[in-house]
């Protein structure tokens, strides 16, 4: 199994996700792990209409991915994980899944937030989790579409803010 992609998205998955990260990924399989639209059938159901071409999708909870991780379920397939926060991806390496590189998409904005770029911001309640990933061997950048330049989140943590 390998993860061939990771990002923190607030859509989940969308149009750049289906059209850009997850085919440039060279994915067999979207998984998105939220718990509020894996528990809701219509949200669920909705998302999955945005299934990029030929790749399969799984909408689960945080919980049902740790576990199919765990259980090896895609030791046979290219997995592109998106997900509205960090932890899901700082849990699976404390697993020993391999991510190498976490990609910080468009989020919300928050009063109290770091900004990374102008679609991306950090609540405090997350910054830990994003230095310990770091502290485990996982670069993680922004950037909300493939072409753009990448922007170094260790950095913009370490300044407590950050560029365009």
């Amino acid at each position: 199994m390998a993860i061939v992609g990771a990002r923190i998205d607030n859509r989940l998955l969308h149009g750049i996700v289906a059209t850009s990260w997850a085919p440039d990924s060279n994915a067999t399989r979207v998984m998105v792990v939220d718990d509020r639209v894996a528990n809701d059938p219509q949200k669920k159901q909705a998302m999955k209409l945005g299934r990029p071409s030929g790749m399969a999708v799984s909408i689960i909870t945080k919980q049902k991915a740790l576990t199919n991780f765990k259980d090896h379920k895609y030791d046979r397939q290219k997995v592109f994980i998106v997900s509205q926060t960090p932890d899901i991806f700082l849990n699976l390496i404390e697993q020993g899944e391999k991510i190498s590189e976490l990609i910080l998409g468009g989020t919300l904005t928050f009063d109290d937030a770091i900004r990374v770029t102008k679609r991306a911001y950090i609540k405090p309640e997350q910054v830990n989790t994003y230095k310990e990933i770091i502290a485990k061997g996982c670069k993680i950048i922004s950037k909300y579409v493939p072409q753009d330049d990448s922007v170094d989140v260790a950095e913009a943590l370490d300044n407590k803010k950050a560029g365009a």
